[in-house]
């Protein structure tokens, strides 16, 4: 256990490394353990097509640090936040959830027409696009408990896939909105006073790390008993959902009650660390020969993906909110976090709103439903989709 999260923390250094050599790792946002790990994971498969050894490695910190992870999303679930903004936050969470469903029913659905098994469908659905690499580590192993081999590689290359395009992707599409519809005329000024507040409550403290961790383990531990209590619903759920729930009620109770301090800024840096801690021990246990027979499939399903994502984004996202500026810019948003992660989304729309003008309602927006509810709601959903496959 000590070796596998020293080799892992070893991959963490080496892609930290590479992020700042290589500009184009820096530039898509792509993480320091997927670098370090693919390098690794190529290492080990040379290794073993040589037949010189096989590493073997003990993953128990990486569940350890998936449901600490996880737990730390259920946390950012506020619903006074979602109250704030408006019918606007409304829609764009009903446009995540139609999307969460749509990749997932195109998966399988494409899946099904390459006579592949479904759960194989699922590497490329929600899982890894929404989901990206967190989510990809945890179910990647809960579908090969249901005899996927490989799913965790399959679910990791999608996710490292869907990085590199959504942030391709993203900013022509807004240009072309932008443009096409001449809607820098719908351009106004907004209030910034939600990002300030956001801001404030994610102020870091020192002594403040401690109390974070032990609401992050009463939260884990309280969560067990719920996971416990939803497994005889007779679906199968991944083990840090209880976990998650617990935490949302923590944080919900802490804010109308004002009795529960929750120290959302030190929650977030400690499930970043275990985020990153996880990514790097899934990533040094990936096993790339098994990808060799499903290369051709698992190609044509993320084309379907990106023509989805695509559609999805120009079509439905911006005429839902609003067709204006703000709805453009939120397109970018939308390829980022919806085919990688919210830093993605954010870079996206970085780059538009330099070259055109500020958009506060999708720098609001985004990273709400992208950080606060997209692996929550991902997370059911998904669950959902493989209980009713099986």
């Amino acid at each position: 256990m000590y070796q596998t999260l020293a080799v892992a923390v070893g991959v963490l250094y080496l892609g930290g490394v590479l992020k700042k050599k290589v500009k184009f790792l820096e530039t898509f946002c792509i993480p320091a353990p997927v670098v370090g790990g693919v390098i690794f994971a190529v290492f080990s498969c040379l290794l073993h097509i040589l037949g010189i050894v096989e590493f073997q490695f003990d993953e128990t910190l990486k569940n350890v640090c998936m449901v600490m992870f996880f737990t730390s999303v259920g946390f950012q679930a506020n619903i006074k936040v979602l109250k704030a903004g408006g019918k606007s936050l409304v829609a764009f969470l009903m446009c995540l959830i139609v999307l969460i469903f749509l990749q997932n029913a195109v998966a399988v659905g494409v899946a099904k027409a390459l006579d592949i098994n479904a759960l194989v469908g699922m590497c490329t659905g929600s899982i890894p696009m929404i989901g990206g690499h967190g989510t990809s580590g945890a179910f990647g192993a809960v579908l090969e408990d249901f005899g996927i081999n490989g799913a965790t590689t399959l679910c990791t290359a999608a996710a490292t896939f869907g990085l590199i395009i959504g942030s391709i992707m993203g900013g022509p599409l807004s240009r072309r909105l932008i443009i096409k519809h001449d809607l820098m005329k719908t351009v106004v000024p907004e209030d910034d006073s939600i990002l300030v507040e956001d801001e404030q409550k994610h102020h870091r403290s020192v002594s403040m790390y401690a109390p974070a961790a032990y609401q992050l383990a009463i939260a884990m531990g309280i969560g067990t008993l719920v996971s416990w209590s939803l497994s005889y619903t007779g679906m199968t759920f991944p083990v840090y959902i209880g976990s998650m729930i617990v935490a949302a009620f923590m944080r919900n109770i802490g804010e109308y009650s004002g009795k529960i301090h929750i120290h959302m800024g030190e929650i977030n840096d400690i499930g970043g660390i275990c985020l990153s801690l996880f990514l790097g021990i899934a990533m040094i246990t990936l096993q790339l020969w098994q990808l060799a027979e499903l290369a051709l499939p698992l190609v044509i399903m993320l084309i379907a993906q990106v023509l989805l994502m695509a559609f999805f984004s120009y079509f439905v996202v911006f005429n839902v909110m609003g067709r204006n500026y703000d709805a453009a810019v939120l397109v970018a948003g939308t390829c980022g976090f919806g085919m990688g992660a919210t830093p993605n989304a954010m870079a996206n729309m970085q780059a538009l709103t330099q070259k055109f003008a500020p958009s506060i309602k999708a720098y609001m927006l985004v990273p709400i439903v992208g950080s606060m509810f997209a692996d929550f709601l991902n997370s059911l959903v998904i669950t959902g989709f493989i209980n009713f496959i099986n």
